[in-house]
């Protein structure tokens, strides 16, 4: 059975339904799953997980939630441990084209990461595609 951590940041709800949509592809595809929010959630807890899915909003200026979740993300890539490690990425905006997660894909391939997909994101509340989508999430890093 794999090991799975969902690691997000959610300030109205928005981020937090996909996450929940997130672990219940990866339990249905039958991996353990634990969740974190960012402060719980540090590079000495990645090599416990086979894989790692990160969700997190468009902040400001199409940017990562710059109190918790950039910085908590930043030290993992000062660590080096995304180096190998299968993860995902998920959020919601309500704004812009997508930008934040462009970006944010980008930095994880730097950082070594094997994305194992697009990022999946959403504007607004998730839809039933974009429930869809992070069910399938789910279930990709579970395998």
């Amino acid at each position: 059975m794999s090991k799975v951590a969902i690691v997000f940041w959610s300030g109205t709800g928005n981020t937090e339904a996909m996450a929940d949509a997130v672990e219940s592809g990866a339990k249905d595809a039958g991996a353990e799953v634990v969740r974190f929010s960012p402060s719980d959630f540090s590079d000495a807890k990645v090599s416990g997980f086979d894989a790692i899915a990160f969700g997190c909003p468009a902040m400001g200026a199409e940017v990562l939630e710059e109190s918790e979740f950039d910085p908590m993300f930043t030290g993992l890539e000062q660590a080096s441990v995304l180096v190998g490690k299968k993860i995902g990425l998920f959020g919601s905006y309500g704004w812009g084209d997508g930008e934040w997660m462009r970006n944010w894909e980008e930095r994880s391939r730097q950082a070594g990461a094997v994305l194992i997909s697009e990022g999946v994101i959403c504007n607004e509340s998730p839809d039933n595609d974009a429930v869809a989508a992070c069910k399938k999430l789910g279930a990709e890093l579970a395998k």
